[in-house]
């Protein structure tokens, strides 16, 4: 088990996303939540209900900020616009670290609003580590790049999924948004090890880790955050802790959402996962 010498949040315990149907639940109970991950593209705005609700917020609890269009992995460069607006909302919000995904989704100013896998090749490796390194640079905070739940696969591919995580994170000198549930998601539907994945990562950068559930079809598996996790990921997720140590950890569930008490317990459920290393990380740190 190695520390964590990107970013060493390990205090951060289990955090939840902060979606509308439980806003009056926070407000009016004030539950005791170690983090809130806030989609950052919610709050990019210049007043209003919004940043009204997220200031009420950040007045009890810390918050930490997830992407879902930076599109890394696309050719075009990030819009300064949107850049600049990010940076304002990260500076509001005093986030630790930055995520977004490792993928592409746009095509000269055209925006798919999907998280599109990239192939593995070195070209997207350099292209993808340049736009991480940027960003990360005019931001100011540490970035973690989170892979991607994937449903197709390019024949132009040069290396594995996870070989090409590692190169980006290396060369862009960043860290890992881990999601083990789309490590599982991707592993049936592509035929692949997802212990292996998890094994090969490198664990000196994960800065994050997701959980979540997904549906399962006849001949594929869908990431779409609207069940418990199921045991296999649960695996995944012990031995990514293994290696390591206690990371910040989410649950995703963003569509069919029960009640807040329901969401909080099956996050609070990954305590029995961090827990167990600490007396080791104890023992090793002697």
């Amino acid at each position: 088990m190695s520390s964590n010498r990107f970013n060493a949040f390990s205090n951060h315990g289990i955090g939840i996303g902060l979606r509308i149907p439980h806003y009056e639940h926070i407000f009016s109970r004030k539950p005791v939540v170690d983090w809130f991950e806030i989609i950052s593209e919610n709050f990019m705005t210049d007043g209003g209900r919004p940043l009204h609700t997220l200031d009420r917020i950040l007045e009890q609890y810390r918050v930490v900020q997830h992407g879902v269009s930076m599109y890394f992995g696309s050719v075009t460069e990030p819009d300064p616009e949107h850049l600049k607006r990010l940076k304002t909302l990260v500076r509001r919000t005093n986030t630790p670290w930055l995520s977004d995904h490792l993928c592409w989704g746009s095509v000269d100013g055209t925006y798919t609003h999907d998280l599109l896998p990239l192939p593995y090749t070195w070209e997207a490796v350099e292209r993808t580590a340049e736009r991480v390194r940027k960003v990360q640079d005019y931001l100011e905070i540490p970035v973690a790049v989170e892979n991607v739940s994937s449903y197709a696969a390019f024949t132009a591919s040069e290396m594995t999924e996870w070989e090409f995580l590692n190169e980006v994170v290396e060369r862009a000198d960043c860290g890992i948004l881990l999601d083990v549930n789309n490590i599982y998601v991707s592993s049936v539907n592509h035929e692949f090890e997802p212990m292996e994945y998890v094994n090969a990562v490198l664990a000196e950068r994960v800065a994050q880790i997701h959980i979540a559930g997904h549906s399962k079809y006849e001949k594929y598996i869908l990431d779409t955050h609207d069940h418990p996790v199921i045991d296999p990921v649960w695996n995944l997720y012990a031995r990514a802790i293994e290696l390591c140590g206690p990371t910040p950890t989410l649950l995703e569930w963003d569509d069919h959402i029960p009640s807040f008490d329901e969401v909080h317990a099956e996050a609070k459920k990954a305590e029995r996962y961090l827990n167990r290393t600490a007396p080791e990380m104890a023992q090793a740190a002697q």
